[in-house]
């Protein structure tokens, strides 16, 4: 687990100590992504059984032909980024739109990938014709709780087989574990979790289902409300199979020391974990400093998810710079990913497949 006390070094003295690490001088082959020499990615994961995904950019997809190309090479594991959420599955009430997500599926099976489904339920990317009904009245409480159990029951339907995660509830505690006052609590109270894993399992009894959330990397209050929220679903005969951990980190923070522990007590109540949204931004412009310690970041989660056997998947949320949703969410920062704007492989990439190429347990 060197490269967790790696990034705790480099937490505390802002130097890298990461031993085997290819600084970022030495990052990027002159032929930028023609490509990196060895095995791909997913081959080194698939070694230790893991799935190790990116989530797509569905317009990219289409239309970068370098960007298909590394999709296909590197993963076993695919993300829709947005085209599986409920405001472009249900733009209207009740007319369904699958092209996306279906193309998505058809480009992972052409290519022997996995796909992961993200979301069944947030509190965000809602279609209009559903909070405008809400805020107004015009949905009542029942018939909220109807469109909810119609729509998890469709989509989980309509990719029954097709999907082997779900991320069924989405980010649904605050920082300080308490529930997040999201239009689903405050007009159905906690219930609508429960309800929402059972129709989910009804309608896709083999996928494995998962709670996901940013901010649980380590033991705090929010990782300790999921961990309880879980124990007390499953002694109520509510199956919940996994734990999402988003993983969006920052070079600017601290990095979450305790993983390793949080992944063991998860484990210990029988719920499998996965990365789900791995990245690690910088305040813009990165330097050298900040590109080192952003790979010890990279690494520092992975070697955690490595040394935990139920531990199963592990996702960077996209790997391109230049399709990044950081910018835009967070002003001055950046640069959150393995491959640069060119497609060249950052630090991180020669960081992540050091250890895939090391496997579990080293």
């Amino acid at each position: 687990m060197k490269h967790l006390r790696a990034a705790a070094a480099v937490m505390a003295s802002g130097a890298l100590l990461f031993t085997g690490a290819v600084t970022s001088a030495q990052a990027a082959p002159a032929d930028a992504y023609h490509h990196p020499k060895g095995a791909p990615l997913k081959a080194l994961a698939a070694r230790d059984h893991l799935f190790f995904g990116t989530a797509v950019n569905m317009d990219a997809l289409a239309e970068d032909s370098t960007y298909r190309r590394i999709t296909a090479r590197e993963f076993n594991s695919l993300t829709a980024e947005n085209v599986m959420k409920w405001e472009t599955l249900q733009p209207q009430r009740g007319v369904y739109d699958f092209t996306q997500g279906d193309a998505l599926v058809d480009f992972a099976r052409s290519h022997g990938q996995a796909v992961r489904g993200h979301t069944l339920l947030w509190h965000n990317q809602l279609p209009g014709w559903l909070t405008s009904g809400v805020a107004d009245g015009s949905i009542s409480k029942d018939e909220l709780r109807q469109i909810l159990r119609e729509h998890v029951t469709t989509v989980a339907k309509h990719y029954k087989g097709k999907i082997y995660q779900w991320d069924v509830v989405n980010e649904v505690f605050e920082e300080d574990g308490s529930y997040r006052q999201s239009l689903w609590y405050q007009q159905l109270g906690p219930s609508y979790i429960a309800d929402t894993f059972r129709w989910a399992r009804q309608a896709d009894p083999h996928a494995k289902l998962y709670v996901n959330d940013y901010n649980v990397e380590g033991v705090n209050a929010k990782s300790t409300a999921y961990y309880n929220l879980v124990k007390e679903l499953r002694s109520q005969g509510v199956r919940v199979d996994g734990f999402g951990i988003q993983g969006h980190l920052s070079t600017m923070y601290g990095f979450p020391g305790d993983i390793p522990a949080n992944l063991k007590r998860f484990a210990d109540l029988g719920v499998e974990s996965s990365f789900t949204e791995v990245d690690v931004r910088g305040e813009m412009p990165m330097d050298e400093t900040k590109l080192d310690r952003q790979a010890a970041y990279f690494s520092g989660m992975l070697d955690a998810c490595l040394n935990q056997r139920k531990c199963t998947s592990f996702t960077i949320w996209g790997f391109a710079d230049q399709y990044s949703w950081v910018p835009g969410v967070f002003p001055g920062e950046g640069s959150a990913n393995i491959y640069d704007e060119n497609y060249a492989p950052k630090p991180s990439y020669w960081a992540v497949r050091e250890e895939l190429a090391e496997g579990r347990f080293n």
